[in-house]
């Protein structure tokens, strides 16, 4: 594993991402603290799906409409 300040990661980022192509991952660092890592697509993709549907997708894939019925009492009045 890789190790690089983030100032040599910016000058270098077709190899940073060349490396993770290869399958090693590449830590970046700010100030000397570890801050960011480059990993390959394969490891990424385990941590953060990208096929994950979102709650709309989910919601408009139901195939019956779902029917409410909305309070009709009137609303209360606020004091400001």
């Amino acid at each position: 594993m890789q190790t690089l300040q983030l100032r040599d990661a910016k000058a270098s980022l077709s190899a940073v991402v060349a490396s993770a192509e290869r399958g090693q991952p590449t830590i970046i660092t700010r100030h000397g603290h570890p801050s960011a890592m480059v990993v390959p697509i394969e490891q990424g993709k385990r941590l953060f799906p990208l096929d994950t549907p979102s709650l709309a997708a989910h919601l408009l894939s139901i195939p019956e409409p779902v029917v409410t019925t909305r309070s009709k009492t009137p609303l209360r009045s606020v004091a400001l």
